[in-house]
């Protein structure tokens, strides 16, 4: 039977793992931070490497934007601290915020728990030795990015197969939309750049979206005659 995953606007779970910066509880970790986890199916993997050194370089950019960030994995810490120290992981491993990758520990926890309790898995295989192949496929294969708001609410989640290496720039970016819209009434529209002009929301009426953006609002001609398609520069 089909099962999703965390779905946008589901609470966190406030999962207790060692890290290799220590201890952590996943709330209390967060506390009025915006959050991000990214999962690698196993330590001292290839493409999840060149990740890793990306996400190290550019931590200061993101603890810039209050934004934690935490790698996942089920290898043991030891594992971890001994990734920290290859290539550009290495060079970087300094400026990363307690977020490289982390095991279950604690009553009950298994290595592979934490990820369970993220509902990585994207459907319930049922039980049996096919289920287990597939169970497998889905923790070895799929890597995960999760972007959780300081409500513990997720506001963004994307998969990626374990060939395709992950656009850190692009998570950034995303991170300033989220961060925009989440306290301003406005979208970002396609391809849009911190500092491009952004969409004045739906439900916001003409004179409200006038007083509330003095920088003005205008609206992009279409051959419906519609006038659905209004902009203002960034607030």
């Amino acid at each position: 039977a089909a099962m999703p995953g965390l779905l946008l606007g589901d609470e966190a779970p406030n999962f207790e793992a060692e890290t290799t910066q220590g201890r952590i509880r996943f709330h209390d970790f967060l506390g009025d931070s915006w959050g991000i986890l990214f999962s690698h199916p196993r330590d001292f993997t290839p493409v999840c490497t060149t990740e890793l050194g990306r996400a190290a370089k550019l931590a200061p950019e993101f603890q810039k934007r209050n934004v934690k960030m935490i790698a996942l994995s089920i290898d043991s810490v030891q594992d971890h601290l001994s990734w920290c120290k290859v290539g550009s992981v290495g060079r970087h491993r300094r400026n990363l915020h307690c977020c490289l990758a982390l095991k279950a520990g604690g009553k009950g926890h298994t290595e592979q728990s934490t990820g369970s309790d993220l509902r990585m898995l994207n459907f319930r295989a049922g039980t049996g030795r096919y289920a287990a192949k597939v169970r497998a496929l889905c923790t070895d294969i799929l890597k995960q990015v999760f972007v959780f708001g300081p409500d513990k609410k997720l506001k963004l989640s994307i998969l990626y197969p374990a060939t395709t290496g992950r656009n850190f720039d692009e998570i950034l970016r995303v991170v300033d939309s989220l961060q925009l819209t989440a306290y301003k009434k406005v979208a970002t529209p396609v391809d849009w750049k911190p500092g491009d002009s952004v969409m004045v929301v739906p439900t916001l009426a003409d004179e409200e979206a006038k007083k509330l953006f003095p920088k003005g609002v205008f609206t992009k001609d279409l051959p419906s005659g519609k006038k659905y398609l209004r902009y203002t520069p960034q607030p």
